[in-house]
């Protein structure tokens, strides 16, 4: 453990470390952003009321924030602090409207960097480590959150960055990393590129691959083992909460991510009511910041179904866990009145062999009726069979007709979902160098 005391805390000195830094985030927000003094003065927490906060049940009727709140107050009007005192701003991509800003102080960066390496530590990496880093650098949070828990850990920091995997295969080979970091979906573009370029397993030493910024299933970590011979973790963050390191899956148990709770307090609400659901409930995941300093948030809605669990981990931390996020509220698709997530998709594909875990959603409506096109390769094995064979893939194929019409079964049995199925040769879906394009919504053109 990176912070033993403070990730082992008794869970009533946790409630009561909690308490207090609530009240001193609430403090902040109340006197220095008016929009929330405002929700606050509405829901009747003015500084007495503060102040007499018995326990964090009291939460329960504070306002919530939603990612609205910080598009529609673009870009600082959400900031506790000036910005004379805000050392680094990050910002969302903005492809749906006005980017996403946040903001840190260098008592924010420090404590960032102090929740990365507890993520790093409790996924395995140790002091002395090489850590190849492929999450972007620049406005995204990933890279330099990591980055900086990292060099915090007493490891050793590759700044890969995305793109250019050639590289960065080799720079595995002569670097000798014992730990990967990326999304998910480009760990596999990395293992599928290796096997291009004929690189031997044995010429690189990746143990550890710890994954996030994009949500990803079972199966995908199943495909990610199998390829690159690793244990592969799951980290979960958001800019709007802090970054990446909001929580992380340990080594040991595999089964949940650990949340630091003296950092940040997690809820679970019923999407529709609103209403705080029990430990062991699957909601939408809520997260209140009670350290930050120039943006904190209260009760920020993250649009992320996932469940609490508050049983004990054979890894000896005492803080709450998280569920692997099943899929966001804002991803889900409605066609012809099924409603379904990708992460759903993604796990039928993924039950067979005969297909690889690249693949497309294509949405569309056509005479007023919304279509899905699923467009996913199949195997390397078929595809080179095909290749030897019959000189060239074609779609066609009786073989692959009856496959497809098995994936069809499979999602109609699964989901009650009508689809359109594309098979496709290997390689020829774009591969993604960052986080994966796997919807292309056509209805909002």
């Amino acid at each position: 453990m990176w912070n033993r005391k403070l990730e082992t805390l008794d869970r009533v000195e946790l409630q009561a470390l909690q308490l207090a830094r609530l009240k001193t985030t609430l403090r902040r927000v109340y006197h220095n952003v008016p929009i929330l003094k405002e929700r606050l003065d509405a829901a009747g927490f003015n500084p007495d009321r503060i102040e007499k906060m018995a326990s964090i049940a009291d939460m329960a009727h504070l306002p919530f924030m939603k990612k609205t709140d910080l598009r529609e107050n673009y870009p600082f009007g959400l900031f506790a602090e000036p910005l004379n005192n805000v050392a680094r701003l990050h910002a969302s991509s903005g492809t749906k409207g006005k980017p996403t800003v946040v903001g840190y102080t260098k008592a924010d960066i420090a404590n960032w960097a102090e929740a990365c390496a507890r993520s790093l530590a409790a996924g395995g990496v140790k002091p002395g480590d090489m850590v190849h880093n492929s999450y972007g650098y620049g406005l995204f949070t990933g890279g330099l959150g990591m980055h900086y828990g990292i060099e915090n850990l007493g490891a050793t920091a590759v700044p890969a960055s995305g793109g250019r995997t050639h590289q960065q295969i080799m720079l595995l080979q002569d670097f000798s990393s014992r730990v990967l970091l990326s999304t998910p979906s480009y760990a596999l573009n990395m293992a599928y590129t290796m096997t291009e370029m004929k690189v031997p397993r044995d010429s690189i030493k990746l143990e550890i691959g710890i994954f996030g910024a994009e949500p990803w299933t079972e199966e995908m970590r199943a495909q990610i083992e199998e390829r690159l011979q690793i244990t592969a973790l799951d980290i979960y963050g958001l800019s709007e909460v802090t970054g990446p390191g909001v929580s992380m899956e340990c080594a040991a148990g595999k089964n949940g991510l650990h949340i630091w709770e003296d950092m940040f307090i997690p809820e679970i609400i019923d999407p529709d009511s609103g209403e705080v659901l029990p430990d062991g409930e699957e909601g939408e995941l809520v997260f209140t910041t009670i350290l930050k300093e120039a943006i904190p948030v209260i009760r920020y809605r993250t649009g992320d179904l996932s469940r609490l669990n508050a049983e004990p981990c054979a890894c000896g931390r005492t803080v709450r866990r998280m569920s692997r996020i099943k899929a966001r509220l804002d991803d889900m698709l409605i066609i012809r009145g099924v409603n379904l997530f990708p992460s759903e998709i993604e796990k039928c594909l993924l039950s067979l062999e005969e297909l690889a875990p690249h693949y497309q959603l294509v949405v569309d409506r056509k005479k007023a009726l919304d279509t899905l096109d699923i467009h996913v390769e199949v195997s390397e094995h078929i595809g080179e069979r095909f290749e030897k064979e019959f000189g060239e893939f074609e779609e066609t194929h009786s073989e692959l007709e009856t496959l497809r019409r098995a994936v069809q079964s499979l999602l109609k049995d699964n989901l009650g979902l009508s689809a359109s199925v594309n098979l496709k040769k290997p390689g020829s879906i774009p591969r993604s160098e960052g986080k994966a394009v796997r919807v292309i919504d056509n209805r909002l053109k």
